[in-house]
């Protein structure tokens, strides 16, 4: 699986908590940064759409983080990865900047998919897909990291 992300992530807390996760998934995501552009929101967002999409594998199968996408629980990402990984097509998840994603990216997705309702930080939200995708991957392997529920046994 690849990340395409548009900023550089340096030695920061949201970068350990990334490589964290990122080393306990198996294989471990490929990271691919692109630089943040520069100019005027528009300026910047169709920079930034056209680098990633530059980026982005021409068979891959595409997964942008949008507000707008679907929201997940875990069990469903851990579903939806097992079905795509069964597609024989790289799975890449794309990471905008302070901008957001341009109309092209959520064109060309496969699966457009939402952390929730509220704004992330674009370096933050490295970390949490790093942490979902890791939790998907115990859920699938029956590895006792996820436990469903609240721990006061409600739904």
């Amino acid at each position: 699986m690849h990340v395409i992300a548009i900023g550089r992530l340096r030695n920061a807390p949201e970068a350990d908590l990334f490589d964290r996760y990122n080393g306990r998934l198996r294989p471990r995501l490929t990271v691919v940064e692109v630089p943040e552009a520069r100019g005027d929101p528009a300026t910047v967002k169709r920079q930034e759409t056209a680098a990633l999409l530059g980026a982005l594998p021409r068979d891959a199968f595409a997964v942008p983080l949008d507000l707008g996408g679907q929201v997940l629980g875990s069990e469903a990402l851990a579903g939806k990865l097992r079905h795509w990984s069964e597609l024989g097509r790289p799975i890449s998840f794309l990471i905008g900047g302070a901008e957001g994603l341009d109309r092209a990216i959520l064109a060309r997705a496969d699966f457009v998919l939402s952390l929730g309702a509220l704004t992330w930080p674009h370096f933050l939200v490295r970390a949490m897909l790093a942490e979902q995708l890791y939790r998907a991957q115990a859920i699938s392997l029956g590895h006792p990291y996820h436990r469903a529920g609240r721990p006061d046994g409600a739904p």
